[in-house]
């Protein structure tokens, strides 16, 4: 009798778990991702400075944005977020991964005005700041060859003229050293390529005066007569008009 008991109990035991088994688990629904929640989320953390989540929750909604409508936003954030936290080379590998995925994008030309910037604001003075110069120039130029229309025209305009100058006077520094060294040639070759390319510099007297005196140096009389002849009518006010008319004098007297 209790043997009989004993078994079905155990038959009991063994029904339930056999239905317990059965059972399948509840699966709950998956959330919905919402890109533009997840965008604004991530904002609010690069607002925080908090870079490395920020940029993590951006990557997130870039990958998962099915409309594609946060996902380019996304990437121009990620580059923003190094512009905050001061990794400008970083920044330019973002924003050029942005303008090779969204060239018609309304925010390309602000893409490619951070490159611009990034390059501009490495300009610190004549002797360092030429190779700043050189590339933020080009990529202005780029900005307006692609971009036309770019809301950033006229600044544009005026940081293309300080990077010119900034160049010229990084030429014309090179230049007056090596005539004060006695380096002629050298000296000529400078001045030649500044006069050639930078037409306007507000130091082309001196160049013109530096590069008349260094063909008289090797000799070259005719070739120095002609720059100085174009200092005095280039330049008729300036004070080294005076000196040009007495080396004129010398040479041709």
């Amino acid at each position: 009798m209790k043997a009989a008991k004993n078994f079905n109990l155990f038959l009991i035991l063994l029904i339930l778990f056999i239905v317990s088994c059965s059972k399948k688990p509840e699966i709950k629904p998956s959330e919905t991702f919402d890109p533009e929640k997840a965008f604004m989320a991530a904002n609010e953390q690069l607002e925080k400075r908090d870079y490395e989540k920020a940029r993590a929750s951006f990557l997130e909604v870039k990958s998962r944005d099915t409309s594609r409508k946060f996902a380019p936003l996304a990437q121009l954030k990620i580059a923003d977020s190094y512009m905050k936290e001061e990794e400008p080379d970083l920044a330019v590998n973002e924003y050029q991964k942005f303008l090779e995925a969204y060239p018609d994008h309304k925010y390309a030309p602000y893409a490619q005005y951070q490159i611009s910037m990034v390059y501009f604001n490495q300009i610190e003075s004549p002797e360092r700041g030429y190779g700043g110069a050189d590339r933020a120039l080009k990529e202005f130029e780029k900005l307006k060859k692609m971009f036309p229309r770019n809301p950033y025209k006229d600044v544009v305009e005026l940081r293309i003229q300080k990077c010119r100058n900034i160049m010229a006077e990084y030429e014309f520094l090179v230049g007056e050293f090596y005539y004060k060294k006695g380096s002629y040639n050298s000296a000529i070759n400078r001045f030649e390529g500044l006069l050639k390319k930078y037409p306007d510099y507000e130091k082309g007297a001196k160049a013109l005066f530096f590069t008349g005196m260094s063909y008289k140096n090797l000799g070259q009389n005719d070739k120095a007569a002609e720059y100085l002849a174009r200092l005095i009518e280039k330049y008729p006010n300036n004070k080294l008009v005076k000196d040009a008319k007495k080396e004129l004098a010398r040479i041709r007297p």
